[in-house]
C-alpha cells in the first residue's frame, strides 16, 4: 500500500510570513530593475548634449552657437561617414559626432571600417586615407576631412624649445564641411597683386578656405574692372602706391556695394592714390609708429607691441566674449573725419589708451620714451567702415600692421589675431554665422599679461607671499615660546 504524501506542510510554507516577505522583496527588486532598465533606455535616447556635461577648460566637447544653428536648420540629408577600424574609435571624435547627431534628424553618422570596405572612400576622395577621418556627403557634393586636419600639431617651436602644440579642430572642420556640401554658392575673395604685396600667410589662406571662401588673385594694372563675382578684395601690405586707374576701379567697385579688407604697414613710401581712396571713406593714416605709455596696453618691455582695447562689433564680439587680447606690433594710427556724409559709418574696432603717442620718424627712433613733438593719443589701430548704397552695403576693414599675423605674434594671443582677420572676411561676405569657430587647444596656451599686471604679480609672488610666510612663522614661534 502506497503511503499518502502530506502536502499541507508545503502549502503552509507558502503562506508563511517569511515567504510573503521574500515575495514582496523579490517583486520590489524586479520593479526597481525594470525602472532602471527603462530609465537607461530613456536616457540613452536623449541627445548627447543633455546627458553629457563638458567640464574641459577649453570646451572640447561643446558646440558653438554657429554650429547648432547651421545643423539645426538643415533641410537636406547629410551623412557623415566615420572611416575607422573597429576598436580604434577616437573617444573625442565619438562624443563630438554624438552631439552633432542630436542637433538634427537630417544628419546621420555611419561608421565605415576600411578593412571591411576597402574601396568605399575612393568614390569620394583620392587623398591618403587615415584612421578616424571623416567624409561628409550631401547629394553629389562631398568633402574629405583627414585625421591630421582634425588634430593639428604645430612643430614651429620644436627645434628651439623642444615643444609642440596640438589643437583639436573637429568642430571647425566638420561644420565647414557641412556648410560646403549644402551650399553651392560660395563667396569668391580676390587678393590684389602688383604693388609688392606681402604673401598672405598660409594660416590665413588656409583659414579662409576652411571658411569656404574661394581665394583668387587679381591684377588691375591693365585698367580692368573688378570682376562681378568678387564678394570681397584683400589688399595685404602693399609696398607701392596703387595707380590712378586702380583707385578708380576700386572706388567704382566699393560704391556699388563692394568689400575691401586692407592691411597696411609703416613705410616711408608715399601712397597718395590709396590715401585718396580711404579719405573718400572718412579715414586717413597718421605719420609714424604708435607707442603706448600705459603699461596695461602693451607687452612687458615692448611698448610698441600694442594690446589695444577691443570695441563691440559683429567682427570682434566673439573675441570680446572670450576675453581675448589682440596684439599689434609696429602699428600706425588712423584718424576718422568729424564730418562723415549721411549713411557712412566708421567704427573704431581697436583703440589705444589716452597715454599712447606717435613718433613721426618711425625708422629713426632714438628713444621709446615720449618726447616733445610726439603726437598724443588715443589712436584707432583698426576700423570697420559701412555705407548703405544702391547696390547693397559697402564694407571696409582697415588694420594698420601685418606683423600681427606673424605666427609667433598670433600664438601669443592664442590665435585671436587670425580670428580677427577671418571674422572680418566673414562679415564682409555676409557670413556672420561662420564667424570664429575656434579650434580647441589640447596643449598649454600662452598667457598674455600686460606689463603692469606682470609687475604686480612679480611683486606679490617674489616679495609679498614669502614675507607673509616669514611673518606668520615668526608669530607662531613667539607664541610657542611664551607658553
Amino acid at each position: 500500500m502506497k503511503r499518502k504524501i502530506d502536502w499541507s506542510g508545503a502549502r503552509n510554507s507558502f503562506r508563511s510570513r517569511a515567504f510573503r516577505a521574500g515575495g514582496y522583496s523579490l517583486a520590489a527588486a524586479a520593479i526597481v530593475i525594470a525602472i532602471a532598465v527603462a530609465l537607461n533606455l530613456m536616457v540613452g535616447a536623449l541627445p548627447a548634449s543633455w546627458t553629457k556635461v563638458d567640464l574641459t577648460d577649453t570646451g572640447l566637447y561643446s558646440l558653438s552657437s554657429q554650429t547648432e544653428q547651421l545643423v539645426a536648420e538643415l533641410e537636406e540629408d547629410v551623412t557623415v561617414y566615420w572611416i575607422v577600424q573597429d576598436g580604434s574609435q577616437d573617444s573625442t571624435m565619438e562624443q563630438l559626432l554624438e552631439r552633432y547627431k542630436s542637433l538634427s534628424k537630417h544628419l546621420k553618422v555611419e561608421e565605415k571600417d576600411p578593412v571591411v570596405y576597402p574601396s568605399f572612400a575612393q568614390q569620394y576622395t583620392d587623398s591618403t586615407l587615415y584612421n578616424n577621418s571623416l567624409i561628409v556627403v550631401c547629394g553629389d557634393r562631398s568633402r574629405y576631412i583627414s585625421y591630421y586636419d582634425i588634430y593639428v600639431t604645430d612643430y614651429s617651436s620644436y627645434y628651439t624649445t623642444g615643444t609642440t602644440s596640438t589643437q583639436f579642430a573637429g568642430e571647425s572642420e566638420l561644420t565647414s564641411a557641412i556648410d560646403y556640401v549644402t551650399n553651392e554658392d560660395l563667396p569668391t575673395v580676390y587678393t590684389l597683386t602688383g604693388h609688392g604685396e606681402s604673401e598672405l600667410p598660409s594660416e590665413l589662406s588656409e583659414g579662409a578656405e576652411d571658411e569656404n571662401l574661394l581665394l583668387e588673385e587679381l591684377s588691375l594694372v591693365n585698367g580692368e574692372a573688378v570682376p562681378e563675382d568678387a564678394d570681397a578684395i584683400i589688399l595685404y601690405s602693399p609696398q607701392r602706391n596703387i595707380s590712378s586707374d586702380e583707385k578708380d576701379a576700386l572706388l567704382t567697385y566699393l560704391q556699388g556695394g563692394g568689400k575691401l579688407l586692407l592691411v597696411t604697414d609703416y613705410t616711408d613710401t608715399d601712397m597718395p592714390n590709396l590715401a585718396e581712396l580711404m579719405e573718400y571713406y572718412g579715414t586717413a593714416l597718421m605719420d609714424g609708429l604708435v607707442l603706448e605709455g600705459d603699461s596695461d596696453h602693451h607687452m612687458r618691455g615692448y611698448n610698441y607691441y600694442l594690446l589695444p582695447d577691443i570695441s563691440s562689433h559683429d567682427i570682434t564680439q566673439p573675441l570680446v566674449d572670450g576675453g581675448y587680447y589682440i596684439l599689434m606690433p609696429l602699428a600706425q594710427g588712423i584718424t576718422v573725419s568729424d564730418e562723415l556724409r549721411d549713411g557712412l559709418t566708421v567704427t573704431e574696432l581697436l583703440t589705444t589708451s589716452d597715454s599712447a603717442y606717435a613718433k613721426a620718424d618711425g625708422y629713426n627712433i632714438t628713444t621709446f620714451e615720449k618726447e616733445d613733438g610726439d603726437v598724443d593719443g588715443p589712436f584707432a589701430l583698426g576700423v570697420a567702415i559701412a555705407e548703405e548704397v544702391e547696390g547693397g552695403q559697402t564694407g571696409i576693414v582697415w588694420l594698420t600692421t601685418s606683423y600681427m599675423f606673424d605666427s609667433d605674434n598670433n600664438m601669443r594671443v592664442a590665435g585671436a589675431n587670425n580670428d580677427l582677420f577671418l571674422n572680418a572676411l566673414d562679415w564682409m561676405c555676409q557670413r556672420e554665422s561662420a564667424i570664429s569657430i575656434r579650434a580647441k587647444d589640447l596643449s598649454t596656451e600662452y598667457l598674455t599679461v600686460s606689463s603692469s599686471s606682470a609687475s604686480t604679480w612679480s611683486l606679490i609672488l617674489v616679495a609679498v607671499v614669502p614675507l607673509a610666510f616669514l611673518v606668520g612663522g615668526a608669530v607662531v614661534t613667539i607664541r610657542r615660546r611664551r607658553r
